[in-house]
């Protein structure tokens, strides 16, 4: 069985305490998770440390922390940036790459992404993987080709055991990027069987239907249980609704 996972993706947003409050709020209404089912934190760098020691006293294997970015590096002259080894100590197992944010306002290409993958990988960590096409893309009906090529680049020279193991794939509509417009169900699940058959061609059907693919493109309370019903689409990497518990939690309540 797939893992079914919500990823919380906080973005530039809620002070140290806040997040911690955030948190607390959210583990003291969490149904009960079955071993599939999983949720991650992914907060600004300054929370990771704070928020991983809450999620650690719950005792609960379902509950992670994620950061949005890394560099490639171990050290070095990267004025601003954290390495890897940063976030292992601060207990960070996954992370998010090639989000549509990072690509558009600091020009994260597909083969600097590979190099994030690469690295994280080669230390064990989990990669939230991001792709997705922008308004013009899509209405110019090459939404397939665009997702493909970021996939192919940045994704696909990895071998089937270590993508099944280290890889979750988001597909994030830019269209639909905090702007309260999202995919039709229907567009959701056409864009996920397509990612998947993608993974089919490349590898083959065990890994296929082994790597989870989420949906993040303004998931919310209203519609996700609509759209994690979806045959392909295995949870949500979810923006502006992760910010408080009372949209955040029937999210993860949808997540089956």
């Amino acid at each position: 069985m797939r893992k079914k996972i919500v990823a919380g993706n906080w973005k530039m947003n809620l002070g140290i305490q806040e997040g911690v409050q955030l948190v607390n709020d959210i583990i003291a209404k969490l149904p009960v998770f079955q071993t599939h089912q999983h949720v991650i934190f992914c907060t600004p760098f300054t929370h990771l440390q704070k928020v991983n020691e809450v999620i650690n006293q719950t005792k609960n294997s379902s509950l992670h922390t994620g950061a949005q970015n890394c560099h490639d590096k171990t050290s070095g002259a990267y004025t601003g940036e954290i390495s890897i080894a940063m976030l292992q100590e601060l207990g960070v197992n996954s992370v998010i790459i090639g989000h549509s944010e990072r690509r558009q306002y600091f020009q994260e290409s597909n083969e600097f992404l590979k190099n994030k993958v690469d690295a994280l990988l080669a230390n064990k960590m989990h990669v939230l993987f991001c792709c997705g096409e922008p308004l013009e893309v899509r209405e110019a009906a090459q939404q397939n080709a665009w997702v493909e090529k970021q996939l192919q680049e940045s994704i696909f020279h990895l071998s089937a055991e270590t993508i099944q193991q280290g890889i979750t794939i988001a597909y994030e509509p830019i269209w639909a990027i905090g702007t309260g417009v999202t995919a039709s169900t229907a567009q959701a699940q056409e864009m996920h069987a397509f990612i998947r058959s993608l993974l089919q061609a490349t590898y083959d059907e065990d890994t296929a239907q082994n790597i989870s693919i989420l949906y993040g493109g303004s998931c919310n309370a209203a519609n996700a249980a609509e759209l994690f019903a979806c045959e392909d689409v295995d949870g949500g990497l979810i923006g502006g609704a992760a910010l408080k518990a009372e949209s955040f939690l029937p999210i993860i309540e949808a997540m089956k």
